[in-house]
């Protein structure tokens, strides 16, 4: 009865601004279960960095539906993972690698709930919307060995080298 009344509550028309986007907290994204070398092999991407790469805003948020903004800096690492809830990913910027896919602005692709994936942003980065048919979704990385991980994390301090240099996202927007 109370989702009912939330879901009626929710506004016909919304604007949502760019400059008022926020971090993402644990109503937004959680970890997912893990294997102990995938939780290791996080901490070991975070301890080296990670999140020096990205920039990562929510937009928009209502039950059951999220838009959220990322801007990854070239060469960022985005392991292996899937999330609980299916998604929409548009380029608005730069160009990313899926598989043996090169997609560029305009370009995007669609993943169901828990489709294990990664991509690799192109040199000048990468800025995707990803829409969301969920306001609460999980995070599962799949890496799964350590090998896996110390790669990962070789790729990671390899990228690093140049993001101090990205200040601006491909598109020049400002977001959040």
């Amino acid at each position: 009865m109370a989702q009912e009344k939330s879901q009626q509550a929710a506004p016909p028309f919304e604007v949502f601004r760019a400059r008022d986007a926020r971090d993402y907290d644990e109503t937004v994204m959680h970890s997912g279960p893990m294997t102990t070398a995938d939780q290791q092999g996080m901490a070991d991407m975070m301890q080296a960095g990670m999140i020096d790469g990205s920039h990562l805003k929510l937009l928009y948020k209502r039950p059951g539906m999220s838009l959220t903004y990322v801007w990854f800096k070239s060469g960022y690492p985005l392991p292996l993972h899937s999330h609980s809830a299916d998604c929409l990913y548009f380029i608005v910027a730069g160009s990313l690698k899926i598989g043996t896919e090169e997609l560029g602005p305009g370009d995007g692709f669609f993943l169901g709930t828990d489709v294990p994936y990664a991509y690799v942003p192109g040199e000048d980065g990468v800025e995707v919307l990803e829409f969301r048919t969920s306001d609460n979704f999980d995070f599962r990385a799949l890496g799964k060995t350590d090998a896996y991980w110390s790669r990962a994390v070789a790729n990671l301090m390899a990228a690093r080298d140049h993001w101090s240099d990205e200040v601006t996202p491909p598109s020049g927007m400002e977001v959040g």
